[in-house]
């Protein structure tokens, strides 16, 4: 590595559904983190990590910041809290409005205690005119001193690449922390996990609140095909039998859907068996949370 090179972390903040996911996605190039229009899809800070020659970005996404529920939401709230505090720089992420509601001023608020340079991504600019665009832009450059203003659109990857040169400004110097060809620091499973909650959720739609997890029973390669066992957990009886459907019709759907996401990540053919199961107040129990893959210490 030259003495130019610089790494560093920087946080993804936001409101729920304001495209996080989307945007790491986009600059990475790979499906890392879940995306689908309900809010508080990603559950654990997901690490990505971004690498070129002038240097490497270490994405954190986190949970959106809301006001929590219940103990998987206040988990959520945490880990998202905790991000700010470890990063380099914090990638505040806003749809375009002249209009800042309470949950943006109670993210501003949080924002304007912390001593790291925050750079406030307006996203999805493709779906508002340009020439609205600037009003926008100063509704929020008037609640709060950015260190830089930076419009994109995560889903057309518009000035994404102007987004990465402005975030690798505020790094330091320094060597990588992973190797170059490192996109993620979670293991497959999770991914995996994630990848049929993605499927799930959208498949669902509006039928089945956020109260299910994927837990990953089995993961085995065998010659060039890998057995995946996994198991949907739901709250409620009534919800189980949504998530089968008529005749297993959907999860049928969930599961054909998932298997093509994993088998492009796995690079390779995938045999996906999926069951549901009920395990009533899940989000309210500790060692359930902890069970599915929520990791207590991230919160902490």
């Amino acid at each position: 590595m030259n003495d130019q090179y610089k790494s560093g972390f920087a946080a993804l903040i936001g409101r729920p559904n304001v495209g996080k996911s989307t945007l790491m996605n986009s600059l990475i190039g790979q499906k890392i983190a879940i995306t689908s229009n309900k809010p508080q899809t990603t559950r654990n800070r997901i690490q990505t990590v971004y690498t070129s020659p002038e240097g490497q970005i270490v994405f954190v996404d986190t949970p959106g910041i809301h006001k929590a529920k219940n103990r998987l939401g206040g988990y959520m709230v945490n880990v998202a809290n905790r991000s700010l505090k470890e990063v380099d720089v914090i990638l505040y992420l806003v749809e375009p409005s002249d209009f800042i509601g309470g949950a943006e001023r109670h993210i501003i608020e949080q924002l304007r205690k912390v001593r790291v340079p925050v750079i406030l991504v307006m996203n999805k600019i493709d779906t508002v005119k340009r020439e609205e665009l600037l009003g926008f832009i100063d509704t929020y450059r008037k609640e709060m001193d950015f260190a830089e203003i930076v419009p994109v659109s995560a889903l057309k990857n518009d000035n994404t690449q102007e987004l990465v040169k402005c975030i690798m400004q505020y790094l330091p110097y320094g060597p990588a922390f992973f190797d170059e060809d490192t996109v993620t620091d979670q293991p497959e499973r999770q991914i995996v996990a994630e990848l049929i909650r993605e499927k799930a959720l959208r498949s669902l739609e509006e039928e089945i609140p956020h109260g299910i997890a994927v837990t990953i029973e089995r993961m085995k390669p065998r010659g060039k095909i890998t057995d995946i066992d996994a198991t949907i957990i739901c709250e409620k009886d009534s919800h189980k039998g949504i998530i089968i459907g008529k005749h297993g019709a959907m999860l049928k759907k969930i599961g054909s859907a998932a298997r093509g996401d994993i088998e492009e990540m796995l690079q390779g053919r995938v045999n996906l068996q999926l069951w549901v199961k009920v395990k009533k107040d899940w989000r309210d129990s500790d060692f359930l949370i902890k069970n599915f893959g929520y990791n207590q210490r991230d919160s902490e």
